[in-house]
């Protein structure tokens, strides 16, 4: 008996749908299997950046450069008493005399009217003063400019580079805020993240109100405040912003031109 064209055409017909339906469910899954992944993918970058920004907080007076943003209500952190010890020749908290301190901090000829407060922070201030009146910080530069949320300015490494000192380091942490806050016109000690024994020469200057979360060693050691030019200061200085290529470099060369104290 002669075939049926009429039925081979229909058996080709249903093998070629019956082959497109297959392809076209291959498809389907391989979408539904890529938006999985890429939801999941997204997921975890969220959750890293946002780890990466807290930890950038927490450690951003340590070693490494950064940008960190601040948190407007920081979680409670729970601390164990700081451990340590002063190393080197650090100067006797007694140089602070329990009291108040008043001078100019002048960079890049810009002069900051300042208050230290020698009861609240006999240790710091004690250092401070005693590095100025040894013209330590005159010439040295700041080397470290962070904004969008994180407004401070880094100073008193003769270094220029983060890693430098008087050659000593002293602690505990003194007189930190208690709600992590640091209002515009804070001065306070830059340290090593999680150790509250290694203050040294640097420290930053708050231009505007900054949350900087405390961690097992506590909060910064506040000295004191700017009483005056800190506007001029925002004019002349931070507001040129950071160099281009550079996560926390100040635009242009900034530099302690001098400090008074007495």
């Amino acid at each position: 008996m002669a075939p049926n064209k009429i039925d081979d055409r229909a058996a080709r017909e249903n093998r070629e749908r019956l082959k497109g339906y297959k392809a076209r469910q291959a498809m389907h899954q391989f979408r539904v299997r890529r938006r999985v992944r890429d939801n999941w993918i997204a997921a975890i970058a969220i959750v890293a950046v946002a780890a990466g920004a807290t930890f950038a907080q927490i450690a951003y007076f340590s070693a490494g450069p950064g940008k960190p943003v601040a948190t407007a209500e920081p979680e409670p952190t729970e601390t164990t008493p700081p451990t340590g010890e002063n190393v080197g020749d650090v100067p006797d908290p007694a140089l602070a005399e329990g009291r108040t301190w008043t001078g100019t901090l002048t960079i890049n000829d810009v002069p900051l009217g300042i208050e230290l407060d020698g009861a609240a922070a006999p240790q710091g201030v004690a250092s401070f003063v005693s590095l100025t009146q040894k013209d330590f910080y005159t010439g040295v530069p700041c080397h470290r400019l962070t904004s969008d949320g994180f407004f401070v300015l880094q100073c008193g490494d003769p270094e220029g580079d983060g890693s430098g000192g008087p050659g000593y380091s002293y602690g505990p942490v003194e007189n930190a805020p208690a709600d992590n806050v640091y209002p515009a016109g804070t001065i306070a000690m830059a340290r090593q993240a999680e150790n509250a024994y290694s203050n040294g020469s640097q420290f930053f200057v708050v231009y505007e109100d900054t949350t900087i979360p405390s961690d097992s060693a506590g909060g910064y050691t506040v000295l004191g405040t700017v009483t005056s030019g800190l506007d001029e200061l925002k004019a002349q200085v931070t507001d040129k912003g950071i160099a281009e290529g550079t996560t926390d470099t100040p635009a242009i060369p900034v530099t302690i031109t001098g400090v008074t104290i007495e």
